[in-house]
């Protein structure tokens, strides 16, 4: 049985912010990536994904300043 893991820059997913498009393993820039993903379908996310977490600390970060 084969019990090496198939995860790492080589195989993870990534979304590029430069070009719009989904790549497997680290081809371009550091700079230019989201991720790591641990698919394709979750890497066409990036964009969202990012959204919803910019939100989410954003609303923390009120809730932080109104209590003190």
């Amino acid at each position: 049985m084969n019990w090496i893991q198939e995860t790492g820059p080589e195989q993870d997913w990534y979304f590029n912010t430069r070009t719009g498009e989904v790549e497997r393993g680290r081809r371009s820039r550091g700079v230019d990536l989201l991720g790591p993903y641990p698919d394709e379908e979750t890497a066409r996310r990036a964009l969202e994904i990012a959204r919803e977490r910019t939100a989410a600390a954003d609303r923390a970060d009120t809730e932080w300043n109104d209590t003190e």
